[in-house]
């Protein structure tokens, strides 16, 4: 799942994103609305979590405009008034959800986890295939009823996999949906966690590397 975080207040912003992170997810941040656009603009996030007052370009402008040019993320609102005119008019301008500050971090976490499955067109959270069971809500990983111990990255790649129900997954694609916008595109992380991956699940090798194309389950 990825996700962008748009938070002028820069600590906020970087915690909101490690928590994600250390949840499986990718997060991306920007700290103003044009810079929101523009990178919402070139990538198709599953959630926003999108600050009302932003500046340079206002909150409510950046949710317009996505839902104008039909970008599929779901939105969630943040801000500091918590209302009931602020929350309808924040749902007026097409956010999925609002969420007054301040607020618990594992609220918005579960906010941000219902928001993603709505937009999956009703994605199971949980996932099996060839012994391998993946509970995406409560993160935990079986193979055979053994449990395996996975950092966040090999989490968000087994996901990747068993949702693909057999077909192949490109690396593009592992790095568009588990890393951030930051990571070296010409790195070997999807390589190596792969790797880690393979020797968790144990024999026998359940992951195909195909050719020219990428990796399946």
């Amino acid at each position: 799942m990825r996700v962008l975080v748009v938070e002028d207040e820069e600590e906020l912003a970087r915690m909101i994103a490690e928590g994600l992170r250390a949840e499986g997810m990718a997060a991306d941040l920007a700290h103003d609305g044009a810079r929101a656009m523009e990178m919402a603009a070139s990538t198709d996030y599953d959630v926003l979590i999108l600050d009302r007052d932003l500046p340079v370009v206002h909150g409510d402008s950046v949710c317009r405009t996505l839902r104008t040019i039909g970008h599929p993320a779901r939105i969630i609102m943040l801000t500091a008034a918590g209302t009931l005119g602020d929350i309808v008019d924040g749902l007026g301008q097409g956010a999925d959800d609002y969420l007054a500050k301040p607020f618990s971090y594992l609220e918005l976490l579960a906010r941000v986890r219902a928001l993603a499955r709505r937009g999956a067109s009703g994605t199971p959270t949980v996932l099996t295939r060839r012994g391998v069971r993946l509970d995406t809500m409560r993160r935990i990983a079986e193979r055979d009823e053994r449990l395996l111990r996975l950092t966040p990255k090999e989490m968000g790649v087994l996901e990747m996999l068993l949702t693909a129900d057999g077909g192949t997954v490109r690396p593009v694609e592992l790095l568009d949906a588990v890393w951030d916008a930051d990571t070296d595109r010409t790195s070997t992380v999807v390589k190596v966690t792969i790797h880690n991956l393979r020797r968790k699940l144990g024999e026998p090798d359940l992951i195909e590397t195909v050719p020219g194309f990428g990796y399946r389950l």
